[in-house]
């Protein structure tokens, strides 16, 4: 196979919506982007023109095909998240897959296997991962400033639209499911992130509001072996985009408020505990301009190319969130996809 030179970093996107632009917008100066690739003609070339010397297309095997193509970005709906994946793996390509990166948990497992015998990089799309609040309280928790970790808490929601619950997100033949593992996913994520791996999964997910067969909510609880827990709430019937993650230690709290735009300025809080506890030293960041989260994220995928790394979140990471999404799914009465590759 004549596979392509890691050190040119040349790109392809697939999928040219309102997250294929910020992917394609946070690419480095050093990358450059051959093919925009979508469905509908129109927003491809829309995307290509803001790119010197893409190329718009149709076609994606277009892309697949041409070994100047180190790695693939990969942002459509859920439905052909893994499909797409599985052809760019195939070619040689690394691929960028935009979360939760499949239907089911199976598909991403038949991706792992198929990225271990081609040799190449997958990373999961987990952007929150690279916010500045959620950065800096990462590094707060591996500097110990707040002690041995309890337990951790997050909201996360939007309010939906009129005709939210006959859009694509709705259909779960092409979503998966609904909230839970559209925005919930995020939440596991950043749990497992901070917390580590959860050996015990309980909650679970209704529809309250809208007219879909999907879930609009949903209430989880995660418990890791040695006994910290995440408690988690996904929610389309938020009214007002709220986004809220609370880690407790033993020696103090970071809460991070706001993502920017609608969900508000982002803002991390850490509560540090004095010695004769009582009110808390408090220091407040406060996080203006534009959102860095996917340029740092596809740096970060990059650098797993370059170093030969495992990303982080991978499909390792991926699968388990999927299936902790499954479990929930199947307590509550919610179908699982069982589509296959």
């Amino acid at each position: 196979m004549n596979r392509p030179n890691p050190e040119q970093l040349n790109f392809a996107v697939v999928g040219c919506g309102a997250v294929g632009r910020k992917r394609v917008l946070g690419l480095p100066g050093s990358s450059l982007l051959l093919y925009a690739c979508d469905r509908d003609e129109t927003r491809a070339s829309e995307l290509a023109r803001l790119v010197v010397g893409c190329r718009s297309i149709v076609d994606s095997t277009v892309a697949f095909s041409d070994p100047r193509v180190a790695a693939v970005i990969i942002s459509t709906p859920h439905s052909s998240l893994a499909p797409l994946a599985l052809a760019a793996i195939r070619a040689g390509k690394h691929v960028l897959l935009e979360k939760p990166g499949a239907l089911n948990s199976a598909q991403l497992r038949t991706l792992a296997a198929a990225a271990a015998t081609e040799g190449v990089r997958v990373r999961l799309g987990y952007n929150h991962r690279f916010h500045p609040g959620l950065l800096r309280a990462r590094r707060l928790i591996d500097a110990g400033q707040l002690g041995a970790l309890m337990f951790l808490r997050a909201r996360y929601g939007h309010g939906g639209r009129l005709g939210y619950d006959r859009e694509w997100r709705a259909d779960p033949a092409l979503s998966g499911g609904g909230e839970l593992i559209d925005q919930g996913v995020h939440l596991i994520d950043l749990a497992g992130w901070f917390l580590g791996a959860f050996d015990s999964i309980e909650g679970h997910a209704v529809t309250s509001f809208w007219d879909m067969p999907v879930d609009d909510n949903a209430f989880v609880s995660l418990r890791t072996a040695s006994g910290q827990t995440a408690w988690l709430h996904a929610s389309c019937t938020e009214w007002k985009n709220l986004f809220s993650l609370e880690v407790y230690g033993r020696g103090g709290k970071a809460t991070i408020d706001g993502l920017g735009g609608s969900y508000g300025a982002e803002r991390l809080t850490f509560h540090r505990m004095l010695p004769q506890m009582g009110p808390p030293e408090t220091t407040v960041w406060d996080y203006a301009g534009n959102d860095e989260s996917w340029r740092l994220e596809t740096e970060a995928f990059i650098a797993d190319i370059r170093l030969g790394r495992d990303p982080s979140p991978g499909l390792r990471e991926g699968i388990r969130t999927l299936e902790i999404v499954e479990h929930i799914y199947r307590a509550s009465g919610f179908p699982v996809s069982a589509a296959a590759l």
